[in-house]
């Protein structure tokens, strides 16, 4: 997949060519970037966030990376990688040489062998290691070369392997065993973390040591966190950040207009996904599948989208969204309009007492999460046949209780790892997977696995019309719609498209004074 990033605004550029080329001191002033993501951790063994990855994608580095819309990943901490033997199961890296740690001591492949076997064995709640499955075991073979032993073909791994989860750390700086808890970073990504302050702020500073597979870093960055999406609507209007990215209201994003003076707007497609996660545990009241399924009868994504959204969000039926390889409507096509009599029949069926009862978790401040949440208990409540108990939480409490199965259901964005089907696959809907629904099923589980086989990732696209139409049948999640990314800058400030381009990777250095 590629991305389509359209230019919705130009900078008003002035007259004559010297104004074209700031000064020096003008082009190292720091770029402020305000955003509503928060990040779970500094430590990439413990966070698997879009908040997170895109810190981590600026001051680590992984041995690969995408280019600009890219969607296979090139050579970065690695000088080159590439499967080995006859089959898709044996993995294997050759670092560059003179990449070195804040501390000056050179990365080696021990360092990465230390990496991703520190995920797997953290194995945090809310951490990436659900995205190594196939990872059977990794080896130093010498100082620059690693070798990943796989547990059956995995063709996607190499994408996998570019994202926040493959981040390199020190091994000297960072505990085998637990994640690290202060608020420094020891990485070796285009920028380094000078200071750093929860839910408020990132400085960063151009890596001056930097050696991969850019050119050159950037400006200087300082990340602002807002607790909501008024909160970063308000710090734009009133100019306290050049930058303003993921997530502004839905209203103000409505009225966007591309002849409006003094600021470039960039919008573009995005493979952004999210879904209603319903906990399928014996514990929880949606445990049985009819519940569920009744539950799917009753969501209406339109006004969903109409009315918490202002259209700026399209109606999603499938895990897969529209433009990626195996997009198919299975929920459109199983459950094609509301029905509260088709739900009722199910309800019956399972022998429940109505109205049934179950909490609706959802995260405090993360865009229109309260407004959505609201919505949904107004449409499942007004059939008679739901009741539903709304409760929000602190992001990262919000995390943990989903982890824990307290939570009965819950929305959550979903961002795309990589471009490739398979970033909704397993993560979503594998048993064990991320969003800690409680669901299994062995079908499900094979169908990602042989999707995995192909090189050419076309091949894949029936396994994933199957595993949609099981995700249907079963209902562990409802989608409910896919998102444009719009990003707003300042007139002076160019670059803004590269932070939201469909790769995972949020490109901070390509930002720069016009």
């Amino acid at each position: 997949m590629r991305i389509l990033v359209t230019l919705l605004g130009l900078a008003v550029v002035g007259i004559g060519g010297w104004q074209l080329l700031p000064s020096q001191q003008y082009k190292n002033r720091t770029i402020t970037v305000g955003t509503t993501d928060a990040v779970t951790a500094l430590d990439p063994a413990g966070a698997y966030d879009a908040g997170s990855w895109a810190l981590f994608s600026n001051v680590f580095q992984s041995l690969l990376t995408f280019e600009p819309g890219g969607t296979e990943p090139v050579p970065d901490a690695a000088k080159s990688c590439a499967f080995t033997g006859s089959g898709l199961r044996t993995y294997r890296c050759t670092l560059r040489s003179g990449i070195t740690f804040p501390s000056g001591r050179e990365m080696t492949a021990g360092d990465v062998k230390y990496s991703f076997d520190r995920v797997r064995k953290i194995n945090a709640a809310v951490g990436p290691a659900s995205l190594f499955a196939t990872l059977a075991s990794v080896t130093a073979d010498s100082a620059h070369t690693v070798t990943f032993h796989l547990s059956s073909f995995d063709a996607t791994f190499p994408l996998k392997v570019a994202t926040g989860a493959g981040s390199i750390v020190d091994k000297d700086r960072y505990p085998a065993g637990r994640l690290r808890s202060d608020a420094a970073v020891d990485g070796t990504g285009p920028y380094r973390l000078i200071a750093y302050t929860r839910n408020h702020k990132a400085d960063l500073a151009p890596n001056t040591h930097y050696e991969g597979y850019l050119s050159g870093t950037g400006r200087p960055i300082e990340l602002r966190y807002y607790a909501d999406s008024d909160k970063l609507d308000r710090a734009w209007k009133g100019r306290q950040v050049d930058v303003a990215t993921r997530t502004l209201p839905p209203k103000m994003l409505s009225a966007l207009n591309p002849s409006d003076p003094g600021q470039r707007v960039t919008e573009s497609d995005s493979a952004e996904t999210r879904n209603l996660y319903l906990n399928t545990r014996a514990s929880s009241p949606l445990h049985d599948v009819r519940v569920r399924r009744a539950m799917a009868w009753l969501v209406n994504r339109e006004e969903l989208a109409a009315i918490v959204y202002e259209d700026t969000v399209d109606p999603l039926y499938s895990l897969i969204p529209t433009g990626i390889t195996g997009h198919t409507t299975s929920f459109f096509d199983r459950y094609p309009e509301q029905s509260t009599e088709k739900a009722r029949e199910l309800l019956t069926e399972a022998g429940v007492s109505l109205p049934v009862r179950f909490t609706f978790g959802y995260g405090v401040g993360r865009g229109a999460s309260a407004e959505e949440a609201t919505e949904l208990k107004k449409q499942l409540d007004a059939s008679g046949l739901f009741e539903v108990d709304l409760k929000g939480y602190e992001w990262t409490d919000f995390q943990k209780r989903w982890a824990a199965g307290t939570i009965d259901a819950w929305a959550v964005g979903w961002v795309a790892d990589y471009p490739d089907p398979d970033t909704f696959g397993a993560a979503l809907v594998g048993t064990g997977s991320t969003m800690s629904t409680g669901y299994s099923n062995k079908a499900v589980d094979h169908l990602v696995l042989d999707s995995q086989q192909f090189a050419d990732r076309s091949r894949a696209a029936n396994d994933f019309r199957d595993i949609q139409t099981d995700v249907a049948e079963d209902v562990p999640l409802i989608p409910l719609w896919q998102r444009k990314e719009y990003v707003v800058s300042t007139e002076d400030v160019g670059g803004g498209q590269y932070l939201t381009d469909g790769t995972g990777v949020f490109r901070l250095w390509r930002l720069g004074w016009i």
